[in-house]
């Protein structure tokens, strides 16, 4: 029996099909599809067969059996041999060289709230997801389609000849990560948090990791659409290092939170300066000059474009990544002489994102919801006799949100929106004040502090009161809330409590 080239497909999302199908018809394929996706390809005058014609049997059980037949997967698993091909000959069936299957839109059905449980269930694709599965295993012979952004580059290689077995194999891996991905997301909802099963694809090998004799690569959330360092655009630069983009991830999540123009400077995944201003070329220069030595080599994100103004700051300036959503073309021009310098473009800046932080330990995972979470006027609750003033309250908000992005034990101290010292990642919080206290200088007499937790005990307040520090923000909630207070009433210092605590480790 002659078996020409045949393909099977089947869709639920239409988008390309027909564009995709009629170039393989021109490709001298036989198209093969099930009951929408056929009536489609007909309006388009598309030639196409039926695969209740396939089989010599109809849809059943309103369409929930329509391509689980011998004839279909028989046709799909055969490998090219003798006791296949006899076995094929024996029952009539055609080899299928192709098969295109996108499933049933599970997911945009359950984030609908008011879905229920037996409509969620009816999207739930059985056909198509041993439709990939079974063309995926036998990739040494069959090409297996289950993405639309694969329609392009799978005509253009069976054009030219040159859909290889890698390339098979590479299609057949993406299938596989679409059902695995797919029954994650029916876990998921089926069992609730009792499993988590992320999928991710490689982008590309890192030339090392945080050090020189650690490997590293990179990968990506299949089909990540936000707007995140894994997908930004490289204008400028070799490209990004394990550390890059660690620090750019820290980077751009500070950045997010602030509604202003606002300018963060990171230094081993710690903030080095944050600046707000209402130009966003003056929050660059206050931020860098928080800390004159820090910056050094380390990353800057904006939130707004770059402008020529905030280019000739940097120009003078050894940094490693600018991180935007955009520059202009003439700061473009100046940068473009830091060779070495990458600039990164991000499109936009999400402002509080969403999704989930993953954390790897020995043997497992911790999974926490990303700390959305911005302290705003709403939340201060005034602890003290000396209430803090307009311009303190703003400083207050400004630190606290500051210094939740600073690892912790961490303090932040902060004057007209700009932190101008940050204490990080000490094991005592009343270290962490010293070194921001230190940072600071004297331009910390009359400024705000923020820490990221309570004070345990009241020494924090009494070395900060005698820097000048006229008010503080902390979330409250030690069993020495009162002695704390009571020295800040002692000290003549304002404070007030905003019930949220920042930690990051």
């Amino acid at each position: 029996m002659k078996n020409s080239l045949v393909a099977l497909i089947s869709v639920s999302d239409k988008t390309g099909i027909a564009e995709f199908s009629r170039n393989l018809s021109k490709l001298g394929y036989e198209i093969i599809s099930t009951g929408g996706t056929a009536a489609l390809l007909r309006k388009e005058k598309i030639a196409v067969t039926e695969v209740e014609n396939l089989t010599g049997f109809p849809e059943i059980l309103g369409g929930r059996v329509k391509t689980l037949h011998p004839k279909v997967f028989g046709g799909i698993l055969a490998k090219n041999e003798k006791s296949h091909t006899k076995d094929l000959e024996k029952h009539g069936i055609k080899k299928i060289d192709l098969v295109c299957v996108n499933l049933y839109p599970f997911a945009e059905t359950i984030k609908n709230p008011k879905v229920k449980l037996a409509e969620a269930v009816e999207e739930i694709d059985i056909g198509g997801v041993s439709l990939l599965r079974a063309a995926a295993k036998n990739f040494e012979r069959v090409v297996v389609v289950s993405k639309l952004s694969q329609y392009a580059e799978v005509i253009e290689a069976l054009r030219e000849k040159k859909m290889d077995e890698s390339k098979r194999r590479l299609l057949a891996a993406a299938a596989f990560a679409q059902t695995t991905k797919y029954d994650g997301m029916i876990t998921g909802y089926l069992g609730g948090e009792n499993y988590f099963t992320p999928i991710y694809e490689k982008i590309n090998k890192l030339r090392y990791g945080e050090n020189p004799h650690q490997s590293a690569i990179l990968y990506r959330e299949v089909e990540n659409h936000h707007s995140n360092i894994t997908n930004a655009k490289v204008l400028q630069g070799k490209e990004l290092s394990f550390n890059n983009l660690m620090d750019g991830d820290y980077a751009l999540h500070i950045v997010a939170d602030f509604v202003k123009p606002t300018v963060a400077v990171i230094k081993h995944a710690n903030p080095c300066g944050i600046a707000s201003h209402e130009k966003i070329e003056t929050a660059l220069q206050l931020a860098l000059d928080a800390d004159k030595i820090s910056p050094f080599g380390g990353i800057i994100a904006f939130n707004r474009e770059v402008n020529e103004a905030c280019a000739k700051i940097i120009q003078p300036l050894f940094m490693e990544v600018l991180i935007a959503p955009s520059f202009e073309k003439k700061a473009l021009k100046i940068l473009s002489e830091k060779k070495n310098l990458r600039l990164i473009a991000t499109e936009k800046i999400s402002v509080n994102p969403k999704g989930i932080n993953i954390k790897k330990i020995g043997g497992g995972l911790l999974i926490q919801d990303i700390d959305n979470r911005v302290v705003t006027e709403k939340d201060l609750k005034v602890v003290t006799h000396k209430i803090p003033t307009k311009q303190q309250i703003k400083d207050l908000i400004f630190a606290a949100n500051a210094c939740k992005h600073a690892k912790s034990n961490a303090i932040v101290i902060a004057r007209n929106e700009v932190a101008i010292g940050i204490g990080a990642g000490q094991t005592a919080r009343v270290d962490a004040v010293e070194i921001a206290l230190r940072k600071a200088g004297t331009a910390a007499s009359g400024s705000v502090l923020a820490s990221d937790a309570f004070f345990p005990f009241p020494d924090s307040v009494e070395i900060a009161a005698k820097a000048g520090i006229s008010a503080i923000i902390q979330s409250g909630g030690s069993i020495r809330d009162k002695e704390v207070i009571e020295a800040a009433n002692k000290l003549n210092v304002a404070m007030v409590f905003s019930g949220v605590r920042a930690f990051r480790h």
